[in-house]
């Protein structure tokens, strides 16, 4: 029977060969539950397999949590039934405390007409299977009681690695055992030892392994006592759980972990989906001891994933993430010196045959025409310029795409010599022929090498003076070179800076006149780091971060950010994105719930990426709780309401903060307090009467607010008129008895709205603040009387009234005290050994009744007491055994529920126990007459008998003197009927008749006669047909 209307597929009885395997499917829709449910596979209808489970029996759970598979690949010991409904449970249950009962223990002792009922109690479903099982343990038992009065358990249970000892009882103390595991004999090693002590025979199994897991026999000649001992394997824990990790493309993967036992098995999942070795060999499984390693040959993008190790005592997870290769430079440009005409030839090899680049000269793009072609043919890169003119000479640059690096060379015009006349020319600038003009602006990456190649012409050869502003650039430091060769004036910076960024001014002179020009110089870096990341909010296995972009950009745009996260307990940082993300806010996924993290973020511009921020304040993955549930109006008044809840079903791994409380009035949402309250209760204070206003709950934790709970419907702000009632506890019921000078401090609960009027009266008077003290309050009201006196018992009334309306109660109340002494304590007679003494009642019971009293004795001469009844109740007794010759007082205390009088009663006279040798003369005393007519006290009862069984019919009488008896049928003497035996015991009758037959029935009477009278008793007999049995 599905208890719980989850089970969308359920086990499936099967048959299977000794040797073959079985599977056993059940799959559990678990979308509506909050949690992942627990499911426990039992064979039969007690035995838990799981702790079984090991190469013989596999327990299995599918990626999407809805089905539970177990695998037995033994039929004939695993042959029976499979039941888990009844362990299949959602969070809100309860787990019973209980203890386990003995379902087998109860069903041997219980008769057969309870089988079904304790069945129906104890949720048993194969009751006839059980009952057959059952019927057979009898058998073996009354076959084998004579040889083993004390038999062993039905079963044992024994964790893997412990010992065990079986014991049997035997009848014969000097019989020989013989012990068999599986049917055969067993002998005695290290691990199994025998032991015989007087009737007892023990096996003591040490160090039990699975193949202790067994039936096992006792044997003394043919008879046999059975048990069989399960093997539970104890669960295996990961000592050493598998770190996050970070590869390139291609590398070689080893995922880690350590066990707590060797040669344990493991479970290893990507994603939730078991991995097997496949046919290519992507994954390999390596056991070392209690080491076991995933390894992952030539890791690809798709590799990576959430990678989980599973045992049965356990799991840990880490992530892996694969990362494109770092751009490795084969072979790198150089340098070229060409002469006019020629051709240039600029090429490079890279690692990556697919990736792009752009080649730059002197800062600007280079683009193609008729006499500059650009080449990419697999992993190399070509720039060809032909019929090289002097203006080609530069820097040339070459940068691959997505990359943070540059190759450079410099290209050299070599000019052929002409000697020619001189003459006087002014000296010029020419930037056209660098392709730029005044305002173009030259582009430098931060590192690399600044050179500004400036041809100039003038005759005679102009001197060349460079400025930054108005200082004077020289070769000051190592890092500025500043060259003039016929023709060119060079301006060298080796690893351009920041500060080197700037408008740099050159003025060539000579005797024919001067030029200036302006070069405007722009260093671009990569970007400053962005500011430490914010967490914004947290979910389950997310969050959300913020940051704010870095100061600077380095000169360039940012692009986008690269955020990292790790562990708080790891030391690696995993990549989240590989593409720059555009935003100052992303939400991270793909976390484990409960586990602390950092992130981290870069920012990118053209150039490459910027060192890392700061790491974030730890944070941990929290999903927010449930809703609370529950929600309802406790109270109401014209000014105020209270409201309780109960707490929400799923809290989650963080600690739950406190409730918010909200009320709504004109479509908004109002706080009713200030901050959480973390009771489930809250009375929300002055409210406007008449308003209709509604209201909701919300759970707290770290990850903020829950989905809110709301009232079914709005509530109106209006005292509810609400009927006087008072809640008497049962105790109250009753007399309320206590000893004076303790305290009475009586809680009464009752309802009522508005608050009642509440009045004490005893004895039909108000209470006196004096006499007693009285408290109220809205919903109960105290009696307190702080040392009582006997003057406060009496009976009590509460009244509760509002208006017209009211209730009552009453309350009785006694105080008891200490008796006094008993009264007139007299000896009434002496005689022999003993002495009778008689007394009256003390006149003070202590307001309850006299339970008992205790006599003492002392001889006048010691005067030490020696009790001689204790808790008597009569007012009279008799003193025996008392010694011949002594002479005797006696006092009497009186015992109360409180206890014993303070003081006793004394005998005024003492009594003087007479030697032997005195004539002692009896009382004389008028005889009693005793006589008495005939009684039944006991009559006959009417009888329906079974033809042919003997029947008897019983009675008592009572009389005196004793009554002679007659027996009657249908009124006619059967005395002297052979067929009847009367008999007469101690007053008891009884009338026998041997195997009746149909006409024995009829009306029998019994008549008692003596001197006094006589009394008469009948009855009828009904005799019936044998019955007949009907087979089932």
């Amino acid at each position: 029977q599905d208890l719980t209307g989850l089970f969308t597929e359920k086990p499936q009885s099967g048959e299977v060969n000794v040797g073959e395997n079985i599977t056993f499917v059940a799959k559990v829709n678990a979308e509506s539950l909050l949690k992942k449910p627990t499911i426990k596979w039992f064979k039969g209808k007690w035995m838990d397999l799981a702790s079984k489970s090991g190469k013989h029996l596999q327990l299995k759970e599918t990626y999407d949590r809805s089905s539970h598979i177990l695998i037995s690949t033994d039929g004939k010991e695993d042959s029976g039934e499979l039941d888990f409904s009844t362990l299949l449970k959602k969070r809100a249950v309860q787990v019973s405390t209980e203890p386990d009962l003995d379902v087998w223990d109860i069903l041997s002792h219980a008769p057969s007409s309870e089988y079904e009922k304790i069945a129906f109690q104890h949720g048993i479903t194969d009751l006839r299977g059980m009952l057959k099982r059952l019927k057979k343990m009898k058998k073996e038992e009354k076959k084998s009681a004579g040889f083993f009065p004390q038999k062993m358990d039905p079963a044992y249970q024994v964790t893997k690695g412990h010992k065990i000892k079986l014991a049997v009882e035997v009848a014969n103390p000097d019989v020989e055992v013989k012990w068999l595991k599986n049917g055969q004999a067993i002998q005695p090693t290290g691990r199994y030892i025998f032991e015989s002590v007087g009737n007892m025979r023990y096996l003591t199994i040490n160090h039990c392994s699975l193949a202790d897991d067994a039936a096992y026999c006792c044997v003394v000649g043919e008879e046999k006592c059975t048990t069989e001992l399960f093997v539970k394997e104890p669960p295996i824990m990961i000592v050493k759980n598998l770190e996050d990790q970070m590869v390139m493309k291609g590398e070689r993967v080893e995922l880690e972990c350590e066990v707590s036992e060797e040669g344990a098995n493991v479970k290893w999942e990507k994603d939730g989906v078991e991995l097997t070795r496949d046919e290519s060999f992507k994954y390999r499984f390596k056991k070392d001891g209690c080491k076991h390693v995933l390894i992952i040959n030539e890791a690809t993008k798709e590799d990576c994933g959430h990678y989980k190790v599973k045992t049965n005592g356990g799991e840990s997870m880490a992530e892996l993430l694969v990362q494109e290769k770092d751009l490795e430079v084969y072979q790198s440009i150089a340098d070229l010196t060409v002469k006019a005409k020629d051709q240039a030839l600029f090429k490079c090899e890279v690692s990556d045959e697919n990736v792009r680049g752009t080649w730059y000269k002197n800062g600007v793009e280079v683009k193609p025409d008729a006499r500059i072609n650009i080449t990419h043919i697999g992993r190399i890169h070509k720039l060809t310029i032909d019929e090289v003119k002097p203006e080609d000479e530069g820097d040339y640059t070459f940068v691959p795409d997505g990359h943070a690096f540059n190759l450079s060379a410099k290209l050299n015009f070599l000019e052929v010599k002409i000697d020619y006349v001189p003459r006087q020319d002014p000296p010029k600038i020419h930037l056209d022929c660098m392709g730029r003009t005044a305002e173009s602006t030259i582009v430098v990456v931060a590192g690399n090498k600044l050179r500004l190649d400036v041809p100039i012409t003038g005759d005679p050869a102009p001197t060349v003076i460079w400025t930054k502003g108005e200082k004077v650039v020289t070769d000051g430091d190592g890092r500025i070179h500043v060259e003039t060769t016929k023709g060119h004036c060079v301006f060298t910076i080796e690893g351009a800076e920041r500060q080197d960024e700037g408008i740099y001014s050159v003025v060539v002179r000579n005797p024919a006149g001067e030029d200036t020009a302006d070069i405007n110089v722009k260093v671009v870096d990569v970007p400053d780091p962005p500011q430490a990341p914010r967490i914004l909010s947290v979910g389950e296995d997310s969050c959300v971060v913020q940051w704010d972009p870095p100061l600077f950009d380095g000169g360039q745009p940012v692009i986008g950010y690269v955020l990292e996260r790790k562990k708080k307990k790891s030391y690696r940082w995993m990549r989240l994105n590989f593409d720059p993300y555009p935003d100052t806010t992303y939400e991270a996924k793909r976390m484990i719930e409960g586990v602390e993290y950092e992130m981290r973020v870069y920012a990118v511009n053209g150039i490459g990426l910027s060192r890392h921020s700061s790491a974030s304040q730890p944070f941990v993955p929290i999903a927010p709780t449930s809703e609370p549930i529950g929600l309802c109006v406790d109270d109401i008044s014209d000014t105020s309401i209270s409201l309780k809840w109960r707490p929400p079903e799923r809290i989650g791994s963080a600690e739950l903060e406190g409730y918010g409380v909200e009320y709504c009035k004109e479509d908004e949402w109002i706080p009713a307090i200030q901050g959480l309250t973390d009771r489930t209760s809250l009375t929300i204070k002055n409210l406007t009467t008449g308003d209709k206003l509604q209201f909701r709950v919300r759970a707290y934790n770290m990850a903020g607010p829950s989905v809110p709970t709301t009232l079914a419907q709005p509530v109106t702000i209006r005292e509810i008129m609400q009927r006087p009632k008072i809640w008497l506890p049962r105790n109250l019921r009753q007399t309320l008895i206590k000893t004076v000078g303790e305290i009475v401090n009586l809680v009464i609960q009752f309802q009522g709205k508005p608050r009642p009027k509440v009045t004490w009266s005893k004895d039909g008077e108000l209470l006196s603040p004096t006499f007693a003290s009285v408290r109220n309050s809205d919903t109960d009201t105290i009696l307190f009387i702080r040392k009582t006196e006997r003057k406060h018992s009496g009976k009590y009334e509460l009244q509760v009234q509002i208006e017209n309306m009211e209730d009552t109660a009453s309350i009785t109340l006694q105080i008891v005290d200490l008796p006094g002494p008993p009264q007139a304590l007299k000896i009434t007679d002496i005689w022999g050994f003993n002495v009778a003494l008689e007394w009256k009642p003390p006149k003070d019971n202590g307001n309850c009744e006299i339970t008992g009293y205790t006599i003492q004795k002392a001889d006048k001469k010691t005067m030490e007491w020696y009790t001689v009844y204790e808790q008597y109740r009569r007012t009279n007794c008799v003193a025996s055994d008392l010694i011949m010759g002594n002479e005797y007082v006696f006092r009497v205390f009186a015992i109360n529920l409180v206890g014993l009088s303070p003081e006793p009663c004394n005998t005024a006279d003492s009594a003087y126990i007479q030697k032997t040798g005195i004539e002692y003369k009896p009382p004389t005393y008028k005889e009693h007459d005793f006589s008495q007519a005939p009684k039944f006290t006991h009559p006959l009862v009417n009888r329906s008998i079974i033809a042919g069984y003997s029947t008897t019919l019983s009675c008592s009488v009572r009389g005196m003197p004793k009554p002679k008896v007659t027996w009657y049928k249908n009124k006619m003497d059967i005395s002297n009927e052979a067929k009847y035996r009367m008999l007469s015991k101690q007053g008891v009758l009884t009338l026998e008749i041997r195997k009746p037959c149909m006409f024995d029935g009829g009306v029998y009477m019994c008549k008692a006669v003596n001197d006094s009278g006589e009394d008469i008793v009948e009855c009828k007999l009904e005799v019936r047909l044998t019955r007949i049995s009907v087979p089932y």
